[in-house]
C-alpha cells in the first residue's frame, strides 16, 4: 500500500514538472523590422513570465503566413496578429479564441499615403486621382496594408489594383511602406496608421516628401489569439489566466512599444466583418 502510493505521490510530482518544463511560446506578424519587434516583445515575455510563473519566450516569424504556420503547427501557442491572419489562423486550429486587442484595434485605420510628385493632396473623400499611379501594399497578408487598400480600391474602381494602377508592389511591412514612398521608388501606399504616427514621432516622416491623402472607414485588426489546447498543456483556467494579464498590462513602456494604451477583451466574432471581407476579395477560401 505505502509502494502504491509512493508511486501515485511520484506520478502526480512528475505531471507538475512535466508542466512547470513546459514554454510558453508566442510571436507576432512582422509588421514592421525585426530588431523592433524583439525589443518589445522580448520584454512582454519578461512580463508574462512573471505574471503566469512559466516560462514564455517570443520567437519572430519573417512573414504573416509563417506566424499563421507557426500557429497551426503548435511551434507557438500565443500570437499578436492582425485582423487577416487571426482570422486564417483560428480557422485552421479549432478552439482558438481572440482574447484580447488593443482599445485602439476597434477603430483601425489605413492611411492612404503619396509622395509629394504624385501632386495629390489630402481628400475626405477618395482619392480617385490615385488611378494609373504606382503604388505599393505592405505584406501580402496584412489586414491594414493590403485587404482593406484592395478592398476600397475594388470598391471605388470595380477593378483589382494591378489594373487601376501603373505598377504595383508588396513591401512587405509598413516602415517599409512609409520609406518607399517617401524615396519616390512608389507615388503611392497603403500603412498602418499606428506605423505611421509612430514614424513620425520618431522623425523618420519628412512630410515635405510623403504625406496621407486619405483614411478608410474604421474596422477591426490587431488581436491576441490563443490556441484551445492550452489548457490542457498548463492547467485548466490557463487561458483565462492570459488573458487576464494581457488585460491588467499598465507599463506604459510595455504598451508603447506596440503603441497602445491598454488591452480590452476581445471575441471572435469582433473580426466577422474581417471574415466577411477577405472571402470578398479571394483572401480568404
Amino acid at each position: 500500500m505505502v509502494k502504491k502510493l509512493f508511486l501515485i505521490f511520484a506520478l502526480l510530482l512528475g505531471n507538475c514538472a512535466t508542466v512547470q518544463a513546459q514554454t510558453l511560446v508566442f510571436t507576432a506578424i512582422p509588421d514592421q523590422d525585426e530588431s523592433r519587434l524583439r525589443s518589445r516583445f522580448d520584454k512582454v515575455a519578461v512580463y508574462l513570465s512573471d505574471t503566469l510563473g512559466v516560462k514564455v519566450r517570443f520567437v519572430p516569424v519573417k512573414s504573416y503566413a509563417a506566424a499563421v504556420t507557426a500557429f497551426r503547427n503548435n511551434q507557438v501557442q500565443l500570437a499578436w496578429f492582425g485582423g487577416l491572419s487571426g482570422v486564417r489562423a483560428r480557422n485552421l486550429v479549432a478552439g482558438s479564441q481572440a482574447i484580447a486587442q488593443g482599445e485602439a484595434d476597434r477603430h483601425f485605420v489605413t492611411y492612404f499615403i503619396a509622395h509629394a510628385d504624385a501632386g495629390l493632396r489630402a481628400d475626405a473623400a477618395f482619392p480617385r486621382g490615385i488611378a494609373g499611379k504606382t503604388f505599393t501594399f505592405g505584406s501580402k497578408g496584412s489586414t491594414s496594408g493590403r485587404l482593406m487598400p484592395e478592398y476600397h480600391v475594388r470598391r471605388i474602381f470595380g477593378a483589382a489594383p494591378d489594373k487601376v494602377f501603373s505598377r504595383v508592389g508588396f513591401s512587405g511591412d509598413h516602415s517599409r511602406t512609409i520609406a518607399l514612398v517617401q524615396s519616390g521608388a512608389y507615388q503611392l501606399g497603403a500603412v498602418n496608421f499606428k506605423v505611421w504616427e509612430n514614424e513620425l514621432k520618431a522623425g523618420k516622416i519628412d512630410l515635405k516628401k510623403v504625406s496621407v491623402i486619405w483614411k478608410t472607414p474604421p474596422y477591426p485588426d490587431y488581436q491576441w489569439t490563443i490556441r484551445g489546447d492550452l489548457n490542457r498543456v498548463f492547467g485548466a483556467q490557463f487561458a483565462k489566466r492570459v488573458k487576464a494579464a494581457l488585460l491588467a498590462l499598465r507599463d506604459p513602456v510595455l504598451l508603447a512599444s506596440f503603441p497602445r494604451q491598454r488591452f480590452v477583451s476581445a471575441a471572435n466574432a469582433d473580426y466577422k466583418p474581417i471574415l466577411e471581407i477577405g472571402k470578398s476579395i479571394g483572401l480568404i477560401d
